[in-house]
């Protein structure tokens, strides 16, 4: 993995990565705990909370939700494209996680209360990401306060759901089959052959000089996390190249040097 280092040193922006087999326990990394823009992949904590508290009982995952105008984030996602209508939980859930949609994960963060995520934050052992505010209008967002996570952490969440040690085995596995149907693999699995994607589970985020994405992967010959994250990098496609290559660079030291 010290050739996905040394590519990441030789790139314009600011980069941190993760990378552990599951199984036994190898790690490599670079600047992992690095504070660096959270973006889209606030979403993969804010998800687990929610789950936490339906396990909790304070929800249940058919709970309705009324979506009003004044919820309506543009952005990514598809919410704000319907009228007012109320979904359950578990289609909020759904909406965040595989279209990244803004409007759900407002609408989470509303229900769950931002203490109480960040609460969970805490006790999961990320020390590196708070959630300091909700998704804002891509069409007037102005605010300089940003979510902030690190590569570590966001492994860390994949590491409490592949072991459910944080969520119970069946919501943590619901979670990691969610994600396997996120519908934007276009970054650190680009070159990846397509009938493999579906071993990969996976959150992006991006904005303006940022592109991330951390992933859970399971093959036949072993377990994986990766998480790659970016920060002030010259446009969206230099850093999805970025990481597009850091990815191949991945996934063909796995393919060849594993057994």
């Amino acid at each position: 993995m010290k050739e996905i280092k040394k590519y990441l040193e030789s790139r314009i922006g600011n980069y941190s990565f993760y990378f552990e087999d599951l199984h036994s326990g190898y790690m490599y990394s670079y600047n992992e705990n690095v504070q660096m823009v959270a973006a889209g992949c606030m979403k993969l904590p804010i998800a687990v909370s929610l789950v936490k508290a339906v396990e909790d009982g304070r929800y249940t995952f058919l709970d309705k939700i009324k979506i009003e105008g004044k919820d309506k984030v543009y952005g990514t996602g598809i919410i704000h494209e319907f009228g007012e209508r109320e979904y359950t939980i578990f289609e909020l859930l759904v909406a965040m996680l595989i279209q990244s949609d803004n409007t759900a994960a407002n609408k989470i963060i509303d229900l769950v209360g931002m203490d109480r995520i960040n609460e969970n934050i805490k006790e999961m052992g990320l020390r590196n990401t708070v959630l300091n505010r909700k998704t804002a209008d891509e069409r007037t967002e102005k605010s300089d306060l940003e979510n902030i996570t690190s590569a570590y952490d966001l492994s860390m969440i994949w590491k409490h759901l592949y072991n459910a040690t944080y969520l119970n085995k069946e919501n943590s596995t619901m979670i990691v089959d969610i994600l396997r149907r996120q519908q934007i693999k276009n970054k650190l699995a680009l070159y990846i052959s397509d009938d493999l994607k579906y071993d990969i589970s996976s959150k992006t985020g991006d904005k303006k000089g940022v592109e991330n994405d951390t992933q859970l992967i399971q093959l036949s010959k072993g377990n994986f996390v990766f998480t790659v994250l970016s920060m002030e990098i010259p446009n969206s496609v230099y850093g999805t190249i970025t990481l597009a290559k850091c990815g191949k660079m991945m996934w063909d030291n796995v393919m060849n040097n594993w057994h």
